[in-house]
This record gives C-alpha cells, structure tokens and sequence, in this order.
C-alpha cells in the first residue's frame, strides 16, 4: 500500500473532524489543509500539524504530490466549481453533501470523474451509523420479509437550522432530509423513486431566515413501497447541534424501530441542566475515542483511495437523491404530485421557484 496525500478545503466543524482524522491515520503521508478563517486555521493547524496550510484552496489543487481532495468548504455553492477544478488536476475528490445546486452540474462532475478514473464520493455519514447500517442489513437479509413502507423523521436545533438556511437558501428537504432520503434509498435498492408529493410548514424560522421550519416528502418506489421522510430545523435550542432521529420500517414479515433520538446518554446538571453528548450528527470526540460516523466515513474514503476499494456513496447515487429533493421542492411549489425523472421542463420551473 503506498500511502497518499491529503488536501482539505474548508475545516469548519465538518473540515475540522476529517482533519482530525486524517492526521491520525496511517494511510495519509502528507496532509495539507486549507481554510479562509485565519483564527480556524491556526486552530486545525494546531491540533494537526499539517504539512501545510493556506487560505487559497487553489494552493492545493495546484500541490502535484496532493492526489485526493476532501472538500468540506461553505456555503454550498462552492462545492461544485471546487469539485471540478480538484477532479480536472486529476484529483480523487471527497465532497460534501449538496454534490451541486443543478442536475446539469452534477452531470458534469460524474462524467469528469468518470474520463479521469478518480474515486468521487460524497458525504453522506449517516450510513456509517450503525443504527442506520443495521436497517440496511435487515432489509437486504429479508429479516423483516420484503419492505412494504417506511417512515424517517429528523429533527435539529433551532440555532443549527438558523445556520444552515441562512448561508444558502435550498429548503429543509435538500439540506436536512437529504441524509434520510439517501439512507432510504439505499435501503431500498434496486427499487427507484417514481413519484413524489412534497408539503412544507412555515413557523419560527420564516422570520429568522425566511425558510420552512419543517418539509416532508412521500414517495413511491417502483415495487409499490412508499416512504414517508420528515425533517425539520426549528427546535429550541436546548443541547447545541442536537440531532434526534426516528426510523419505522415494515416489512410483509416483521417490522424495525430505530430510536435514534439519543436519548440513552443523558447528563444534568445545576450549571447547565440537561444535556445529550454525543447527539450531533457527525459524532463528537470522547477522550481517546471518536465517537459517530463521519470518522468512520472518512477512513473508509481514505481506504477506498489507497487500496482502491468502490467508495459507500457513488455520484450517481447522490444525484438520486439530488432528483428527489428537487422533485420534492417543485411538488411543493405547485402543490402537485410530480413524476420522476424531472424532464427539462419541470427542472426549469424548480430553478424559477
């Protein structure tokens, strides 16, 4: 195995957790980050002595000896040009979850990715819980019989919802309940979403950030199953980027319930009351351990590229669920059922809404 040298743009919290993690690892040689906050950047520097650091990502697109790129930048609309001037130097890219704002974008990068050979993932950590992993597990044994329907409900803090739809304006369906519509879609392969029905709430957040507080989305397979996926970002701000989730599937044989509510860890005290750790969806250091999926979901990526294993989460599969989202979004617009794939007419009419 020859070990390889990383680059990462952006070290917010996302960034910084990859960071970490690939400054531990045996796998990475060199690593190199990159970050325009210069007080965020001396703090990752500092944490994991990199072999360089800048405030110009194209220093590291430019670094010959750099052959995979995480980006891990904000806001959203930095992901796709980053992407494809990383896979264009013939980087192998690890990108975060939105993979583009259009269909055509995305179209663009996968078949860059695919000219060039590179290994281009995206990150959608969830399916490195294993709550999460153990569905899939379930479904793909026929433990529960064959899938019938399922249910996913998830739900953060006001102050992280504040947070993520004031820095773009995509709705809860493309920026929350896209981590539970990849997971559903994954779990319920090869079956492919045909239709969808989308209806948002406004509330608390319309006056902070003028998004929906909560959006959810039915929608049917093409072997019948349906799936119901809720997400909402406007729960008061209690424990800071708490995430609680909330799975049902039932199965012609049986059914699962996942609490995923993180509801098992619960520390009180006279300062502070109650608290959950280790409740947020990347997961949070605990001394010597890092606990939850995005650590794991980085060493697989890293693992993919060195001993050039498939990668979890294809390009493909995240422009699925980019389909459905936007599917979703239009449905809501119109107050309409909408049939997929979205032709070029109906795509026109989500990027006027």
């Amino acid at each position: 195995m020859d070990k390889i040298d990383v680059g990462i743009i952006g070290t917010g919290w996302c960034g910084g957790i990859r960071a970490n993690t690939c400054a531990a690892s045996p796998i990475v040689n060199e690593l190199h980050i990159a970050e325009i906050d210069e007080n965020r950047l001396k703090e990752v520097a500092e944490q994991t002595n990199p072999t360089s650091s800048t405030s110009d990502y194209r220093d590291l697109i430019a670094n010959k000896k750099i052959t995979t790129i995480i980006v891990s930048a904000t806001p959203e609309t930095t992901h796709y040009p980053m992407a494809k001037e990383s896979l264009l130097a013939g980087k192998h890219v690890f990108l975060e979850k939105p993979l583009a704002l259009t269909l055509a974008e995305a179209d663009e990068l996968i078949q860059i990715s695919k000219e060039n050979n590179l290994k281009f993932a995206i990150g959608y950590s969830q399916r490195f819980n294993p709550k999460f992993a153990y569905v899939k597990k379930c479904i793909k044994e026929k433990k529960i019989g064959d899938p019938v329907c399922a249910l996913v409900s998830r739900h953060i803090t006001r102050g992280l919802g504040k947070k993520i739809s004031s820095r773009i304006k995509l709705s809860p369906a493309a920026m929350e309940a896209t981590h539970d519509l990849d997971f559903v879609l994954w779990c319920m392969e090869p079956a492919k979403p045909i239709r969808v029905y989308s209806q948002t709430a406004y509330g608390a957040m319309q006056h902070e950030t003028g998004s929906a507080d909560a959006q959810w989305l039915m929608i049917t397979m093409d072997n019948g199953v349906v799936l119901s996926v809720g997400a909402g970002w406007s729960m008061p701000p209690g424990y800071p980027n708490y995430s609680g989730t909330w799975i049902e599937v039932v199965g012609t044989d049986g059914m699962l319930v996942i609490d995923d509510t993180h509801r098992d860890v619960i520390f009180n005290t006279m300062e502070n009351g109650i608290q959950l750790p280790m409740s947020s969806m990347p997961g949070e250091p605990v001394d010597h351990v890092f606990a939850g999926p995005m650590h794991n979901e980085t060493v697989h990526y890293l693992e993919a590229v060195a001993f050039d294993r498939p990668v979890m989460v294809t390009a493909e599969k995240a422009r699925r669920v980019m389909e459905v989202y936007m599917a979703a979004d239009l449905s809501d617009e119109r107050n309409e059922v909408v049939d997929l794939p979205l032709s070029e007419s109906k795509l026109s009419a989500v990027a006027a809404a």
